[in-house]
């Protein structure tokens, strides 16, 4: 009787796992990606418009259509309508059909309620005559322009009050020419003052640079024939021998030219003579 032939099985013994041979497993929780959304920082006010340089018609209609707008997030010009039924004024947002609106200014004056948000952005933000033609009216920062202004008429009349005659001189000579010779000593200082309260940025900057007075100097002497300058305005001289001083540089102002000249080693020993003997 044959054997019946079993099947040897091999069963691996059971070995229990152990806490280092257990793998924990850390469900990761699913990453939730947040939208960026916009935060409107648009100011909700009344907002004023004026035409600039003061202008003031009894009426007068800016353009609100075939306009363009640079947007430079998209990266093209938008084309812009000013409309009565449509909450944008960006044509390629726009749906259905557009009703336009006028914008007319009355003695240079618009005022734009807070509710017409979508006029006032136009003519805040997106309209090409902006600052140009018309501006916002902007009282804080109006007031601090006038702060920065007035403090600069002050600085300028300080340093105007406290200027010698010659400098004096050389500054209103930028500014009046040759009238500043048959002037007295008040009255020049008097339109000294007026030109500093008047354009204070310009008188400031005559006042800081050093040509100017240079430049009187060299005027100045040629007008009491210690200096002489050639027909031709080319070159400068000695009065009383005409010997030759310096060759002005073509395309240069003559005076300009001898103010950089008096800088120079040859040409401080030429102005200490020349102050000598206007003195």
């Amino acid at each position: 009787m044959a054997k019946k032939q079993t099947k040897k099985v091999d069963v691996a013994p059971k070995v229990e796992a152990t806490n280092e041979m257990q793998q924990v497993v850390i469900e990761k929780e699913p990453v939730v990606k947040k939208e960026n959304k916009k935060v409107n920082t648009w100011e909700f006010k009344d907002r004023v418009y004026r035409l600039s340089n003061n202008a003031s018609p009894l009426s007068y209609s800016i353009k609100v259509s075939d306009i363009y707008y640079f947007d430079e997030e998209k990266g093209y010009e938008r084309e812009l309508k000013l409309t009565s039924n449509q909450r944008t004024v960006f044509v390629d947002e726009m749906v259905g059909d557009q009703r336009l609106e006028h914008v007319v200014f009355r003695n240079g004056v618009l005022v734009v309620p807070k509710e017409k948000v979508v006029l006032q952005k136009l003519l805040s933000l997106y309209h090409p005559q902006r600052n140009k033609l018309f501006f916002e009216e902007k009282p804080v920062e109006q007031a601090i322009n006038e702060l920065d202004m007035i403090e600069l008429e002050i600085e300028a009349l300080m340093v105007a009050r406290d200027m010698d005659i010659d400098m004096a001189e050389a500054i209103m000579r930028v500014e009046i020419g040759s009238k500043v010779s048959e002037m007295s000593s008040k009255e020049l200082k008097r339109d000294l003052m007026v030109f500093a309260k008047r354009r204070p940025m310009l008188f400031l900057e005559l006042a800081h640079d050093d040509n100017v007075h240079l430049r009187n100097v060299g005027i100045r002497a040629n007008e009491m024939k210690i200096i002489k300058l050639s027909p031709d305005q080319r070159t400068f001289y000695w009065a009383s021998n005409d010997r030759k001083l310096m060759t002005v540089p073509f395309d240069e102002h003559p005076y300009s030219a001898l103010a950089a000249w008096f800088k120079t080693d040859e040409g401080m020993e030429v102005y200490t003579s020349i102050e000598k003997r206007l003195n």
